[in-house]
């Protein structure tokens, strides 16, 4: 993708005044160039500030020197690539703050959210891959589950200008699983709905039953399995739907309805599905918090991993 192609995708966007200081970490890798010009986007409307890090890599053979050269001309290198990619992607906009800092990524980009009050970090991803570079998903996807505040991923398929109807969001998809990370999840969704004046459409699935449930006898006949399987999705879906609607208060101040979509796929590919189908621009998902976030990262098919990995759209996740 060219400079002008990137430039094209940060048109003016409505008001959004969600979010008052973003942060983008970069790697200088494609997919973190498209992130910064998201983000400068996402805050062009809402005048929101922006920042811009990057984090070296620890050097353990240099732990006993306080200021070897090397480190010095890594640092040096670090900050001219990103005043010059801040200059290409921003010529005209006041990057607010450009950060280099060394050390694990994860805790560092944590640390700095807390530090300088970030209400949003941006970051991109190539999908699963090493450890080296914060594009590559398992470390992209450590910072979407320790992050102090939601986070906004650019996967690898995401097509910022193709799937964004004109600027701003004008269809949001909450998809929930009911868990911790989706009760945080949902005020965020609500609230730039309400600032965008969109649509929004909340989403459950229900997985399939499994064949080996102890609810269905492995000795019944077909047909009282099949009427079994048939009630048990019945009474999900309806348990479904009136959990969905729990979810947001009755006196909304949406500009219009909210929509409650129910499925009977896994998360995944329900989610992905119902982005093509209702011409979604953003998806907002909890990302719970299950174990170690180190641990939970390096699991291949994980829901969060799997929609960020595949969406056409940029995903916007909450830790719970």
């Amino acid at each position: 993708m060219t400079v002008a192609e990137l430039k094209a995708q940060a048109t003016p966007s409505r008001s959004v005044s969600t979010f008052r200081h973003i942060l983008v970490a970069t790697d200088f890798s494609e997919a973190s160039r498209r992130a910064l010009c998201s983000a400068l986007e996402l805050a062009a409307g809402g005048d929101a500030q922006v920042s811009v890090v990057n984090i070296l890599q620890p050097d353990r053979q240099y732990d006993a020197l306080e200021q070897p050269p090397e480190l010095d001309l890594e640092r040096i290198d670090a900050e001219r690539q990103l005043k010059r990619l801040v200059g290409e992607l921003a010529p005209q906009r006041k990057i607010d703050t450009i950060l280099i800092k060394r050390g694990p990524v994860a805790d560092k980009v944590a640390a700095l959210i807390e530090a300088e009050g970030i209400d949003l970090l941006v970051i991109g991803t190539r999908g699963r891959g090493g450890l080296r570079k914060l594009a590559l998903g398992s470390v992209a996807e450590e910072l979407l589950r320790v992050a102090p505040c939601p986070v906004m991923t650019i996967g690898p398929k995401a097509d910022i200008q193709a799937t964004t109807h004109g600027p701003g969001f004008h269809t949001i998809l909450f998809a929930t699983d009911f868990g911790p990370g989706s009760k945080r999840a949902v005020p965020l969704a609500l609230a730039l709905a309400k600032a965008e004046q969109a649509r929004l459409i909340l989403l459950h699935m229900i997985a399939p039953m499994p064949a080996t449930s102890a609810s269905l006898s492995a000795y019944a006949p077909a047909g009282a399995a099949a009427d079994e399987l048939e009630e048990w999705e019945g009474t999900s879906r309806k348990r479904a739907f009136r959990e969905l609607r729990e979810f947001l208060p009755a006196k909304h101040g949406l500009a219009q309805d909210p929509e409650y979509v129910v499925g009977t796929e896994f998360l995944p590919e329900g989610v992905l599905s119902a982005v093509g189908r209702f011409r979604v621009d953003l998806i907002v998902m909890g990302a719970n918090r299950s174990g170690s976030p180190r641990a939970v990262a390096h699991i291949p098919w994980t829901a969060v991993h799997e929609v960020v990995r595949n969406a056409p759209c940029p995903v916007l996740t909450v830790a719970g």
